[in-house]
């Protein structure tokens, strides 16, 4: 059985890390340190630190991975086949990758080449792609530019956001990982290299990549709403002050042609049980849930029961 190292942090690395528990001997997990959490700020382990002291694993979770000396030092007495890293959130150093025998892995949350990077679910869903997947790639000392040991694909259905496509892409990580496991094992593994031409970025994403342009089509507003869900989360201005935006879905029909034509991008068109109606550059969309500073998340239907949005407000401004 091969000798694993398991690096990762998020939720989305568990399944990977219990399906990689029953086909591999994992001899040390590694992830980020304890993070500040909730409105005390007390310190709160990640999801991958929680399941493997579960599982009775060894766990550590160092700071840096370069300092006070080179983490790679630690990991050479381990006698690795390999790293799988999976959103760990750091990026390894180049004597670290050439520990294991056969290098290091990663589950990586798109078809690469397209989005590299540290968000590309969140991105997937902000560039209206159809379709995502996961892929695990051979490490090198480049942003996700290693070659492509197994893909596999899935729609992105018109109400999905980053926290539901997650969960769809986590098991499927799983599935490839251990797919990749038996080929390694059965020498039938074949790495492909990226065209490059193809590729596209992921940046990380901050607060402010939350803020809705208006001007845009109704389903690159829709898009970003629901790719920035449930963080940072999307947000425009009522009146001067932040009101975020959940539930996004692009109207169809005669209503998203024939009534955003002379209304300005932002403007309120109507609300319903379904949201509210607001006009885009192209077309409209409607915003089930609205969320006010201090304020839980809620139905616009009972947001709006205690802060009204006229007909013919202008968001944004």
């Amino acid at each position: 059985m091969l000798r694993v190292a398991f690096m990762g942090s998020p939720a989305f690395a568990v399944p990977c890390l219990a399906a990689l528990r029953e086909h591999a001997e994992i001899v040390l997990v590694v992830t980020q340190p304890d993070q500040p959490s909730g409105r005390g700020r007390a310190l709160a382990p990640t999801a991958v630190k929680v399941a493997a002291l579960e599982a009775g694993l060894r766990v550590e979770t160092p700071p840096s991975l370069r300092k006070p000396e080179p983490y790679a030092r630690s990991l050479a007495g381990l006698d690795l086949d390999l790293i799988v890293v999976v959103a760990y959130g750091k990026i390894l150093p180049a004597d670290l990758l050439a520990v294991p025998r056969h290098g290091c892995w990663n589950v990586h949350a798109s078809l690469l080449p397209r989005h590299r990077g540290a968000a590309p679910v969140q991105w997937s869903l902000v560039e209206g792609d159809r379709e995502t997947g996961v892929t695990l790639m051979q490490m090198d000392e480049g942003l996700d530019t290693g070659p492509i040991l197994l893909q596999r694909s899935i729609a992105v259905d018109s109400d999905d956001t980053a926290g539901t496509l997650l969960d769809k892409l986590a098991p499927l990580g799983a599935e490839i990982l251990v797919e990749g496991i038996a080929k390694l094992v059965d020498k039938t593994l074949v790495a492909t290299p990226q065209d490059a031409r193809q590729m596209t970025l992921a940046p990380l994403l901050e607060k402010e990549s939350g803020r809705v342009d208006w001007t845009l089509p109704a389903r690159g507003v829709a898009g970003r709403i629901r790719g920035l869900d449930p963080w940072p989360g999307a947000f425009t201005l009522l009146d001067g002050e932040s009101l975020k935006l959940w539930g996004a879905r692009v109207v169809g029909g005669d209503l998203a042609v024939g009534s955003t034509q002379l209304a300005a991008p932002g403007t309120v068109l109507g609300a319903s049980k379904k949201g509210l109606l607001v006009a885009c550059g192209d077309g409209a969309i409607t915003v089930g849930d609205l969320q006010l500073p201090g304020r839980k998340r809620m139905p616009t239907a009972a947001l709006i029961a205690g802060r009204p949005i006229p007909d013919g407000t202008v968001l944004g401004k």
